[in-house]
Order: C-alpha cells, then structure tokens, then sequence
C-alpha cells in the first residue's frame, strides 16, 4: 500500500522531461510556496500522523521499560536484602548456639534436683521443690560463713555462688534445650535426693552425682536440722576445701577439717588442689600452736607448686616468727613477686591487694628502709580488713615510726589503733607491746609488759615463741637498766638459729665491754644474712663504742651496701668520721640519711656539730633549730645545749 502511494506520488510529480522530479512538486512538499496535490497532502499528513503514533508508541514503551526496570531493580534489592536478613539471622542463630554451647560447657554449678516426697508429705507442703529450696539456702549460708582468701574459681569442683534448684518442666523450651547442652557440654553439679517415712522418722538421702547419698534419720519435726546435715554432706562432697575451712572457722570440728584436708592433700586432682589442702593442714597446725609442722606443710606445699604464692607467704611470716631472717625476706621477695603477677584464680582481689601491699612492706622493714615500708603499710591500713592484715598493718606503721626515730608519731600511731572487743587483736597488741617499746628504746617500758605480754602470747598461735617473741627484748631491757646478769640468763635460753637472739646477745656483751663476745654473735649473724644490714649495723656501732673508727666505717659501708636507704649506719658513719676530725666528709652521710629518715633529732644534732667544726656556724645553728623540735634523749638534749652555746 505504501509503495503503492509512492508511485502515485512520483507520477503526479514527474513533468514532461520524462518522468524526472519536478522542482516545483519538491518544494511544496517541503512546505514552500506552490500548490500541492491533494494526495500528497493526504499522504503527508498520513505519515505525520503516524510517526506521532509511533513517537507516542515509543515513549510510552520506554516509561513502561523504565517503570518495569526500576521494579526489577527494587525487586532485586528486595530479594538481596531479604537474603542479608536471612543471613545474618542465620549467622544470629549461629552465634547464639556457640554462645549458648560455650555457656554450657562453663557450667559448673550446683543444681539441687526437686527431691522424691511421700504424697501425704507433699500434701501437707513439704514438696520435693521446696525441700530442694531450702536446701539450696543452707548451703548459701554455709558458703558465706566459710571466710577464705582463695576465690571460688580456684576449686576443682568449683560452683561458686551458683546454687540453684531444678523446676521439672514439660514439653519442649529454650531453658529445656539449654539444660540439654548443660548436659552434654557442662560440668554441673548435680543433687538429687529422696524423702521417706518410717512411722514417726523421716530419713532424707541427699547425694552428689553418682556419688554414695549420705542419710539422716530423725523426727519430722526436726525436718531443718535434718537437711541442715544433709547440707553438710553435700558440701563436703563437692567442696571439700571450702568444708574443712568452714567445721574449722565455725568451731565445729577441727579433727574432721583434718581428715578432710589430708584426703585432700593425697588425692586432690590437681598439684594446687593438693598445695591448698597442704597450706589448710598447715592453718590447723598452727591452731594448734605446732609452729614446726606450719612450716613444714607449707613448704611441701611449696614443693608441689613453687608459683603458690599464699605458701610464699606463710613460709615468710613463719620464718620471721622463728628468728629466721633471711629465709623470712626471701620467702617475703617471692610471695611479692608472684603477687604483682598473674595470681588469678588463686587469690580473691581483695586479699591479694591487702597482703601484697603488707608482703611488700614486710620486704623492705626487713632490710631497714623504713620509708618505703611505712608508704606501703599505709596504703594496706585504708583497705577493706582481710584476716587481720589490716590491724597488721597498722601496727606495723607505729614499729616503723619508730624506727624511723620519730617517736612522737610512733606513739601517736599506737594510740590512735582502733578500739577493738576480738580477744585475738587484743591479745597481738599486748604480746607487740615490748617490741614496739625497745624499738622507742624505752627500756623501763618494756619491763612493765611483761607478764601480760607473756600471758598474752599464750593465748595465741605463738605460745611456744616466747624465746623468739619476747625473751630478747626483755633481756635488752635487762641489760640497758643495769641487771646485765639477770639479761644474760634471759638471752641465754633462746635458741641460736633466731637470729634477733644472737644480735641481742652481742648488744649485751658490748654493754659489758666484751668486744670479742660481742663480735662472735654479729659475725655469725652477718655471715648467714647476706640481705639484712641489722648485724653489720649493730657490729659497727660497737666497734664505734671501742673507739675503733676504720673498723667501724667498713662494718657500716657493708650495712650501707646491703640496705643503701637504711638511715643509721650512714648517721653513725658520719659520727665515726667527725671523730676522726673529718667532720668535712660526715656532712655528706648526714644529708643522704636525712632523705631516709629526716625526722630524727641525733642526726640534726650531729649534722650541726660537723657544720660548726667545719666552720658553718650559721648551717649549724639551722640544723640544731630543727634537732631541737624533735625527739632527742635527755642525753642528746644536754649535748644540744652545749654544742648551741659553741656556735653561738
């Protein structure tokens, strides 16, 4: 049809050249001036009209293919969208299985079954739930009585304070499920137990596990006392540590603690299991005052595991009581060590930071450098009170004080000691009194405490210490108040491996002039601490009371070496070079004691007579304004007031 009209078309435009185009026919048609045939026209506009069809067409075609592509588009966001949600829940569930599976593996709790009860006692209330409950309260109870510096993580039959009873459910759950990989997975604890009559008796069976059940027999009425035993039972069957501490601390059987702990120690799953048991053996053993046998449980403890740190401890504070010093501050050294260390899981953090601050102490009074002792014994005074270390500590800053010279604050400190109704404090302060007096150089003091420090000290832990704890300061005391033979009997009865014993026997041979006795006990106490400056110190000293100076300086350069903030040998080497007339070189020693010990009234004393013989009067006559605000002998006061009125 459309060739049909082009033909018609070219006829009607052909001209009389012999069908070629007429010029004319193609400018009309282009719309310029000149007439058009009429089928042309028609034709024209026929074609117009369709490629206006066909542009419509092609625009409504092009909307309904970017409308159909843009759904597409959302479609496939859509879907992708759906498939990161499927994915991440997937991913969700994922988790939440290996959550719930590592959940279940970590469980090691206690769950107390609903116990079997006869249905009359059922119906009366007593339902094996709510046996169960109470159950469940009387071990709680037990849990909080039993006091303990090892943290519930430590145990190997550990659940802690996850105590809970087992409610039966039916059909299929999530908290059914989760008990499912418990099962499977976990490591709890089970309880399970039964009630049953017999006329006016009932007997209830609690058993751990597969375990043996223990029963208890008694009348219904005693029902709470009879699941009080079955409590027991159970928890000596899954923490027989925490067990033997609790029959102990509670005073309910010491010999049944020891039982427990010496299976313990011999069957204990672990070397720390059995190292625990082994320090428990050694806590009854000092109830029971046996000292000896302490130490040695605590050093096969030690054996079992050297990284114990609760062992280290102990060894320490025993040796210390023995007289031992420097098996005493190398056992303190390595209790410290492996405290500032990974101690978790052995200690709760409030008895490892408590007794780390007091070990750490404890190291440096040791060795004599008491400033550092008194920050730390400090720090441990203001911590929540464990086991008495607290207490411990301070007291411990009155002895320091006082051997830091400052007897003013030392006083005050033992003054200011809170007031207290447990016989066990009462009775430390009483039994410390005589050394915190002979540390003040109180002598007259010291005496009057002795017959109730005596009596004090046999209330205690250390009733057969006396010799070590006592004796030598009483016999100081003795000696520094003029009855050197009664002191020389004293002393003489304490044993010759307690180190403070043969340091006290040369002090009361130096008094007497014995040079010689007094240089045998400090040689052989010098020669077994090679760490401890106290010896070398006390030798010096009196070989400065016999006018030896060298001798006396190189005892005090080897006390200086040991302990290099340990403030008397450098006051008394300084004492020592003025009496050789090189009072030039004391004002050296005097000024690097003063950063060890900057309270004390003899070293500013001494330090302004080397002032004023070395011609600076003006120094001097400072350092004497200081000595006479501070605590000074009535000996050191009359030297005061002479050496003042020479500078003046």
């Amino acid at each position: 049809m459309a060739e049909e009209t082009d033909r018609e078309l070219g006829a009607a435009a052909g001209g009389a050249s012999g069908g070629g185009v007429d010029p004319a026919a193609i400018a009309l048609a282009l719309g310029q001036p000149g007439s058009l045939d009429p089928r042309a026209a028609a034709f024209l506009e026929k074609r117009s009209l369709l490629a206006d069809l066909q542009i419509e067409n092609l625009q409504k075609i092009d909307e309904f293919e970017l409308s159909h592509l843009r759904w597409r588009r959302f479609n496939d966001q859509m879907r992708g969208m759906l498939q990161v949600i499927a994915a991440l829940l997937a991913l969700a569930v994922f988790a939440g299985l290996c959550a719930a599976i590592w959940s279940a593996a970590h469980e090691n709790g206690l769950v107390i079954e609903a116990f079997s009860v006869p249905p009359d006692m059922a119906a009366r209330g007593l339902t094996g739930q709510a046996l169960a409950a109470q159950l469940q309260d009387k071990l709680a109870v037990m849990q909080s009585a039993t006091d303990t510096a090892r943290p519930a993580s430590s145990y190997a039959n550990n659940w802690g304070a996850d105590i809970k009873v087992q409610i039966p459910e039916t059909g299929v759950s999530v908290s059914e499920f989760y008990r499912l990989l418990v099962s499977w997975f976990g490591h709890q604890a089970h309880i399970t137990g039964e009630v049953w009559q017999d006329g006016d008796a009932v007997s209830i069976t609690a058993r751990a596990g597969a375990g043996p059940g223990a029963t208890v027999t008694g009348p219904e009425k005693d029902i709470a006392s009879l699941l009080q035993k079955a409590a027991e039972e159970v928890y000596r069957q899954t923490q027989p540590y925490r067990y033997a501490m609790y029959v102990s601390e509670n005073g309910k059987n010491d010999q049944l603690a020891e039982t427990v702990l010496r299976r313990l120690a011999a069957e204990g799953s672990t070397p720390r299991e059995r190292a625990w048991a082994l320090s428990g053996l050694a806590y009854n053993a000092l109830s029971s005052a046996d000292l000896p046998r302490a130490l040695t449980q605590q050093r096969t403890a030690i054996g079992l595991d050297r990284n114990f740190a609760m062992s280290w401890d102990n060894v320490k504070w025993y040796e210390g009581v023995l007289g031992h010093e420097e098996n005493s501050l190398k056992a303190g050294r390595e209790a410290v060590r492996l405290m500032q260390g990974n101690v978790e899981g052995e200690l709760t953090e409030r008895a490892r930071a408590l007794t780390l601050l007091l070990d750490r102490g404890d190291t440096e009074f040791d060795i004599g450098d008491f400033s550092a002792a008194l920050s730390d014994y400090s720090a441990a005074s203001r911590l929540p009170e464990y086991s008495g270390e607290a207490e411990g500590a301070r007291e411990n800053m009155a002895f320091t004080l006082a051997l830091l010279h400052n007897a003013g604050a030392a006083r005050s400190q033992w003054q200011s000691l809170p007031a207290t109704d447990d016989a066990g404090t009462q009775d430390g302060r009483i039994s410390s009194l005589p050394n915190f007096y002979a540390d003040l150089a109180d002598w007259h003091a010291v005496l009057s405490t002795r017959v109730a420090a005596e009596a004090a000290l046999q209330r205690g832990y250390f009733r057969h210490q006396a010799a070590q704890l006592l004796w030598p300061y009483f016999a100081l005391a003795l000696a520094n108040t003029g009855r050197v033979a009664d002191a020389e009997a004293l002393i003489g009865k304490t044993p010759l491996d307690c180190d403070v014993c043969l340091r006290v026997r040369g002090n009361i041979a130096a008094s007497t002039h014995d040079w010689a006795g007094a240089a045998h006990w400090f040689e052989i106490v010098s020669g077994r601490t090679p760490s401890i400056p106290f010896a070398d110190s006390e030798w010096g000293a009196m070989l400065l009371a016999k006018g030896e100076f060298d001798g006396a300086i190189a005892k005090f350069k080897i006390a200086n070496e040991k302990s290099p903030h340990f403030a008397d040998p450098l006051e008394m080497w300084g004492d020592a070079l003025i009496d050789k007339n090189r009072s030039d070189l004391a004002l050296a020693k005097f000024a690097e004691a003063d950063k060890y010990a900057p309270n004390w009234g003899r070293l500013h004393l001494k330090w302004g007579e080397a002032l004023l013989w070395s011609g600076d009067a003006n120094d001097a006559r400072k350092q004497f304004a200081l000595a006479s605000g501070l605590d000074l002998a009535p000996s050191e006061k009359s030297e005061l007031t002479r050496t003042r009125m020479a500078s003046d």
